[in-house]
């Protein structure tokens, strides 16, 4: 007689009917998901090999990010900082691999829902990578269908080594009087292992190729083509830096921030591969003389050189997320005089070459105390790729959402009301002037400074009004006035310093910054939207 399954005998029907269900789940899931992993890797080794192919897996977040409500950039910002898109991209294929595996289990039982399944992502990728502007879109339902054909075939490959039919002829499996689920119970080892070998095999192949891709692709979007850009000395070049126009304090951000260590913030997952040679710049809208620029023509214009502190509105209190540079150009006043702007053209529209938008006022960038410029270069090196090569806008005293178009390909005149930027329908401002801000960077928020002398440092910035003076408060103490570097100009941050005499213990250190116009960094924290974080910067260290 059988054993009761109650009385601790695991050989009874309760603990077969868990292993065959778990059976029916765990291999047609993994058979799903190692699809799904082929189908993108395959993607990615055809856009990495055949230029104008689009990665399937940027395309679809490019469409996540077109959809977002309003919030989300600000949150993405706040988890991950500037890795926010390797977090799209990693939620994308964890998603994918998802539903894949459920798609694996329903075709395990149905194999037309799950080639519906696969077939409807495809049809997503599809329908997501037609709105590349850089894709070809021949190529870009092509790689959709290489895709969806490459998962199909591995998925219903698995499921046919998953299916228990698939051990029928392996030789006879022996019986007993307990019944079939014994039987069950003895499938041979070596066939689980069949396809255990498959999945590992098909896994390989996709880190491999994946990989590979990947690898290809980021070379398309590299900076091989800009290294090999010159551009042209400035008609007047800035003179150098003098001794008082830069502190020196160890842990203390440069006054001019490296190319490779400047801050990149944009709605681009992969970096536009943008050829100077067939690239240009057309001027249009509410101006009397339409224009076009090549890039040669464009770097035949007098250029010149500004110093430019630039900002994210994403940038919270303290944070990283802005920088100063040097910026060579062209003035956008010569080009928009050259163009004829029309009575009534109340805001620049810039354009991107993925159809990125911002929107400025043409009174800003008329104004006689600012410079805006169309820079093509960044610290005396041609723009870098991820910086926006061949052409960006630099708006001094302007969050970068609404005036630093990267891989700038149209400025259109027009009204304030025609055109929102890709920012405002999300929420944002339609007016971003950068709030008057101070950091502190030495010493680092919980750090353990020894007793005595310390200097605490850090930068202040109010682009394009200046800042005057930085102050420091230790323990909700009275404000002490730090030492600030002499301000290259007013569109500049500042570094600053004050030395402090530490005491044994627990304090709190919080700085304020007045900008040129005498207005005080306020103390009443906001988030950063709409219009950028407000709130002095507070930190916490302990002296012993």
């Amino acid at each position: 007689m059988m054993a009761d399954v109650s009385d601790g005998n695991t050989t009874g029907p309760a603990p077969v009917r868990l292993h065959r269900a778990l059976n029916g789940i765990w291999r047609p899931a993994v058979a799903g998901a190692l699809a799904a992993g082929v189908a993108m890797a395959a993607a990615e080794l055809v856009a990495g090999l055949i230029r104008g192919a689009p990665s399937l897996i940027t395309a679809i977040g490019s469409l996540v990010i077109s959809l977002q409500p309003p919030g989300a950039k600000d949150l993405m910002i706040r988890l991950f900082g500037t890795n926010d898109k390797v977090a799209l991209n990693v939620s994308v294929v964890v998603i994918a691999l998802v539903v894949a595996a459920a798609a694996g289990v329903l075709a395990a039982h149905r194999r037309w829902l799950g080639v519906a399944v696969f077939v409807a992502f495809g049809l997503l990728a599809a329908t997501a990578a037609l709105r590349d502007p850089l894709a070809s879109q021949a190529l870009a339902v092509g790689n959709a269908g290489v895709a969806v054909a490459a998962g199909l075939v591995v998925l219903l490959g698995l499921l046919r080594l998953a299916s228990p039919a698939s051990t029928a002829g392996d030789g006879p499996v022996e019986s007993s009087a307990e019944g079939d689920w014994v039987a069950d119970l003895r499938t041979p080892e070596w066939t689980r292992r069949r396809f255990l070998i498959a999945s590992a095999g098909t896994l390989g192949g996709v880190i491999v190729a994946g990989g590979v891709g990947r690898t290809l692709l980021d070379e398309q979007h590299a900076d091989a083509i800009v290294s090999s850009t010159k551009i042209p000395a400035p008609l007047l070049a800035v003179p150098a830096l003098a001794a008082d126009q830069a502190l020196t304090a160890p842990g203390l951000t440069p006054l001019v921030v490296p190319n490779a260590d400047f801050y990149k913030i944009d709605t681009a997952l992969l970096v536009p591969r943008v050829d100077p040679a067939t690239w240009k710049l057309d001027v249009t809208g509410m101006v009397a003389h339409p224009l076009t620029f090549t890039y040669d023509e464009l770097l035949a214009m007098p250029l010149y050189e500004q110093y430019v502190t630039i900002a994210c509105v994403s940038n919270l209190v303290g944070d990283h997320l802005v920088g100063n540079a040097l910026w060579t150009g062209v003035r956008l006043k010569d080009v928009l005089e050259a163009a004829g702007v029309q009575p009534g053209a109340t805001q620049i529209v810039g354009r991107s070459v993925d159809d990125f938008s911002v929107g400025f006022p043409t009174a800003w960038a008329m104004a006689p105390e600012r410079e805006p410029m169309i820079a093509v270069g960044m610290n005396r090196e041609p723009l870098p790729a991820n910086h926006g090569f061949p052409a960006r806008l630099i708006v001094p005293g302007l969050y970068g959402y609404v005036s630093a178009t990267k891989w700038l390909a149209s400025i259109e005149l027009t009204t304030r009301e025609a055109v929102d930027g890709y920012w405002v329908p999300l929420g944002w401002a339609k007016d971003g002037p950068i709030l008057t801000q101070s950091r502190i960077d030495v010493p680092t928020s919980g750090a353990t400074v020894p007793p005595g002398a310390v200097e605490i440092g850090g930068v202040a910035w109010a682009p394009d009004r200046g800042i005057t003076r930085v102050e420091v408060r230790i323990d909700d103490g009275a404000w002490q006035a730090a030492r600030i570097s002499r301000p290259i100009s007013k569109a500049t941050w500042v570094q600053w310093a004050l030395a402090w005499t530490a005491t044994t213990g627990p304090h709190s250190l919080e700085a304020r910054a007045t900008d040129g116009t005498g207005d005080v960094q306020t103390d009443q924290r906001s988030d950063p939207a709409p219009d950028g974080a407000r709130g002095h910067h507070r930190i916490s260290v302990t002296v012993g």
